[in-house]
């Protein structure tokens, strides 16, 4: 079995903005799934239907208020699917809100469409069983967020930041 990409456009500013957004999310969502796969991750559930929804931080905020707590939008949110060995497998979906990643994407002077790859590779190792709780886990998440990425021709998202400026560490939780 092969694993299918949905995707849901939730917030017409997508399309205005990042008029590539199906292509570059299906091809991210895919080299992370590929990378997974490769490494015996998840087992036999690496495969299935994945769903990516384009949404508005109005959403984002809904629902990071409703499943995690905080009351603000976020950048990417994964939820996860059906446990393994359901049929069919779902293997969750990722969340991008488009008003906080194209805040961010500026911010940090970064192309919109890397940003939001970056985050959609980030979303999908989170579904495949990756996470960035402990130090060495976030290292081994970010190193392999790295490789896939410049597979996709986009630069270090953690390395040293353009034009000189300092690099800010993503705020691990605690």
């Amino acid at each position: 079995m092969t694993s299918r990409v949905v995707l849901r456009i939730e917030a017409p500013g997508w399309r205005r903005r990042l008029p590539a957004a199906e292509r570059l999310v299906r091809r991210a969502a895919g080299a992370a799934l590929l990378a997974a796969r490769r490494r015996g991750r998840r087992g036999p559930a690496v495969t299935g239907e994945l769903c990516i929804v384009l949404a508005d931080d109005r959403l984002q905020r809904r629902l990071n208020r409703a499943f995690r707590g905080p009351d603000k939008s976020t950048n990417v949110l994964s939820f996860e699917g059906a446990p393994e060995g359901s049929h069919p497998a779902n293997l969750g979906d990722v969340v991008l809100a488009l008003g906080t990643i194209a805040r961010e994407a500026k911010a940090q002077d970064k192309r919109l469409a890397d940003h939001v790859t970056h985050l959609v590779v980030h979303g999908v190792l989170h579904l495949m069983g990756y996470d960035h709780e402990k130090e060495s886990k976030a290292l081994r998440m970010e190193r392999l967020e790295t490789r896939i990425l410049a597979g996709l021709g986009i630069a270090d998202p953690y390395g040293a930041a353009p034009h000189g400026a300092v690099r800010v560490k993503p705020r691990r939780r605690a």
